[in-house]
């Protein structure tokens, strides 16, 4: 698979589940919201985040990997073939599954760990 890893830094916010989805979540150029009937989870980049807004919880400090062109829906053991290995060495991820494309987040600290585990897995990164 080729790779590539986005720049900004990203937030994974946890609101109520019968909370309106709030009107800045959907002013940034990527971000992801779930609804679930636990939880409104919503993956945002970090310095879009409001300061005055109070949160159930806050998870920063994640990168995002992408895994690069539109994945055909016949495919199979794509996000495996990247989760395991990162599994195996210890490194956490939250991934996000969408209709073209899989997405992993791995916190900043442990990108160029996962880079090199990724790599030595036979993916390229751009």
């Amino acid at each position: 698979m080729k790779l590539n890893i986005l720049d900004s830094t990203f937030s994974i916010v946890k609101i109520p589940p019968t909370a309106t989805i709030p009107s800045w979540a959907t002013t940034c150029d990527i971000f992801s919201i779930t609804r679930t009937d636990e939880e409104l989870s919503i993956v945002y980049p970090t310095d879009c985040l409001p300061i005055n807004e109070e949160f159930e919880e806050v998870e920063s400090d994640w990168k995002y990997i992408k895994v690069e062109g539109v994945l055909d829906f016949g495919l199979t053991g794509i996000l495996a073939s990247l989760a395991n290995p990162l599994a195996e060495n210890k490194i956490s991820i939250f991934a996000i599954c969408t209709f073209n494309m899989d997405y992993l987040l791995v916190k900043s600290h442990s990108i160029e760990k996962a880079r090199f585990v990724l790599e030595n897995e036979g993916h390229s990164f751009i």
